[in-house]
């Protein structure tokens, strides 16, 4: 435990430098150019999402009972050429639904929108507007904008058509519209089943969620003033709701949005985001009408097997085609812009959202984002992880090896959990995090070494006791200096210097007197010196001092000043004692003294012994 908290101690600006470095990123991920960095952020993420669902949708199969009629390109034409013009007659609907609802289907779903009556061509709304009358499993569309008062007066709405919803408002806040573009008010007259298509894309051009409900005023008939705002329910989900009730016993009568933000239908729950929104699960090869995870049957079928029964020949369709099925009607040709760019593809027709929506809805498996707390807990984990491989894996590619491995092991685990539990999990945030600590702890951990290096140089290289450089530093520098200044044809000189009657001081004051004397006097020669030069311990009470590039007048000059200034000031041995401190000296200069570090180290040693036979406490010459 002690080695522990020596280590903590020993690196204790090390970890706090990691903390900081975390927190510094936290805050240039969260807080500096916040747009920006949300955007990337987030946009990154969708992206990732996209590439999950695409693995995963392969996987899933789609529910046999939904049936999808489009306006496919094929089926454009021929209706052109039949009819002449777009939109076709309404009656042209109408009579589609008699020949799908007489093989009893659950429901029929227009993802059209009635709006004007075509007057161009008589009687066509009237035929149309009788299957209203005759059934009551048909749901109906009507699209909310924010179109200019002055453009559009915003329509009123009859109330029945609206939906009270409990829900907590500082949690879940609705798309508010301001203005409708209303459907026929037959329609509206006739039945209840009528809700919103509204699909708002994403920033990047794709559609992931579906407004589950959004609120319109409700307007004074006499002013146009706002009254209150009404909450409407996506087409699907007001299907899905009769659906559960009638099949499943459901007993849905309130709408409830509960405190994990997810509307309760029954043993359903469809989950929201704060714009009360929920995030599709896709099925299979969507969008590709040849190769669908559902199924698709083309208007020009219909209308031929319609006239192939009035003239008693073969239909093209089999007579339980649409047995006991949800028919989703809609259209899949682009010049009539309900195409959608969605995670698993390009192009999807906008009336699959409806068939994907319902059919999440049956498997109970719209897709969760993961709470705040659990993300967090995730990207800390995965950082800890990353850390630990870097700090304590010797191998730089074994660490290298093993974070990838961890990476894919993360990548995994997120689609698994998308794909098992129907979770969204963060993936960029814990990757940034990982891949910055994984960096951080590389770089701390060569720190760390690097001054493990200089720590245990310093020991080799450095007297204990005095903290000057030891004899073996400057045995290995005086012959580097002298290398360099053949090299350069340059100079350099050597002081050596000896404590006077040192041995007597031992002797009368005590060992630890005497090292405190050393110590004195090796700061004072630190202070004497310039940072380039090196002062050494030789041995005993014998120092070195080598000057770089130094000619013998200013040596003799430095050498004489740490002599005065040593001689100049008494030294407080304790409080109540002060004591005088001397020192001889020898000088010798490169090449004129020696020509190796032998000769060198001999003439100084000659220069000081003179000092000393000359009376001490000053710089000795050799006559």
């Amino acid at each position: 435990m002690s080695n522990f908290f020596n280590f903590i101690y020993r690196h204790r600006y090390d970890i706090f430098s990691i903390l900081v470095l975390v927190l510094l990123t936290t805050f240039v991920i969260t807080f500096l150019p916040q747009k920006e960095t949300k955007e990337l952020i987030n946009y990154m993420e969708n992206k990732s999402f996209d590439i999950r669902q695409r693995i995963i949708s392969k996987e899933k199969k789609s529910n046999n009972d939904i049936v999808i009629i489009t306006v496919d390109d094929p089926s454009y034409e021929f209706l052109i050429e039949k009819y002449g013009d777009w939109p076709v007659p309404r009656n042209v609907y109408g009579d589609i639904v008699e020949y799908v609802q007489s093989q009893n289907p659950k429901y029929i779903v227009f993802d059209l929108l009635f709006i004007k009556s075509l007057k161009r061509i008589p009687g066509s709304d009237s035929k149309f507007l009788k299957i209203y009358d005759k059934y009551d499993n048909i749901y109906t569309a009507l699209n909310f904008d924010d179109y200019d008062y002055n453009l559009r007066i915003p329509p009123i709405i009859d109330k029945k058509i609206s939906s009270n919803i409990k829900f907590n408002e500082n949690n879940i806040k609705p798309i508010k519209f301001t203005n409708c573009r209303t459907i026929l008010q037959e329609i509206i007259d006739k039945t209840d089943k009528i809700g919103h298509i509204n699909t708002p894309k994403a920033d990047d051009g794709f559609t992931r969620e579906i407004p589950v409900f959004v609120s319109y005023p409700e307007y004074n008939q006499d002013t146009l003033k706002e009254v209150k705002q009404n909450n409407y329910l996506y087409l699907t989900i007001k299907l899905c709701i009769d659906y559960l009730n009638k099949y499943e016993n459901a007993n849905i009568t309130d709408l409830i949005v509960n405190n994990n933000n997810e509307l309760i239908l029954g043993s359903r729950t469809i989950p929201l985001t704060q714009n009360a929104k929920t995030i599709l699960n896709w099925y299979g090869d969507t969008g590709l009408v040849d190769n669908t995870t559902f199924k698709y049957v083309s208007f020009w079928e219909i209308i031929k097997s319609i006239e192939a029964e009035k003239n008693n020949e073969k239909s093209i369709l089999d007579s339980d085609t649409f047995k006991d099925k949800i028919v989703f009607i809609g259209t899949s040709v682009f010049s009539l812009s309900d195409i959608k760019t969605v995670p698993t593809s390009k192009s999807l027709p906008g009336v699959e959202l409806h068939a994907t929506l319902f059919n999440n809805v049956l498997d109970n498996n719209l897709i969760h984002k993961a709470s705040l707390q659990y993300n967090i807990i995730i990207a800390v984990l995965l950082a800890l992880l990353s850390g630990y491989t870097a700090f304590k894996i010797r191998s730089v590619y074994i660490s290298v090896f093993l974070f990838s491995i961890l990476i894919m092991s993360f990548l995994y685990f997120s689609t698994y959990i998308m794909k098992a539990y129907n979770v969204w999990i963060w993936i960029v945030i814990p990757l940034i995090f990982a891949l910055l600590i994984f960096v951080s702890s590389f770089i701390v951990k060569y720190l760390l070494k690097s001054r493990d290096f200089e720590y245990t140089y310093k020991l080799a290289t450095t007297d204990g006791l005095t903290e000057l450089f030891n004899h073996r530093f400057f045995q290995e520098q005086i012959k580097n200096k002298i290398e360099y200044a053949n090299k350069t044809k340059g100079e350099f000189s050597l002081i050596l210097l000896d404590i006077d009657f040192f041995k007597k001081f031992n002797d009368k004051y005590g060992h630890q007197a005497g090292d405190a004397v050393l110590r004195h006097v090796a700061k004072t020669l630190k202070s004497c010196v310039r940072t380039e030069d090196y002062v050494c311990r030789y041995g005993g009470e014998e120092m070195t001092i080598i000057l770089n590039n130094t000619k013998n007048d200013a040596a003799i000059k430095i050498a004489q000043k740490i002599c005065d200034t040593i001689a100049g000031k008494k030294y407080e041995l304790t409080p109540d004692l002060e004591v005088n401190i001397t020192v001889s000296l020898g000088v010798a200069t490169y090449p004129h003294n020696g020509k190796t570090s032998t000769e060198l180290i001999e003439y100084a040693d000659k220069c000081l012994y003179k000092a000393k036979e000359n009376g001490r406490n000053q710089v000795g010459f050799i006559e």
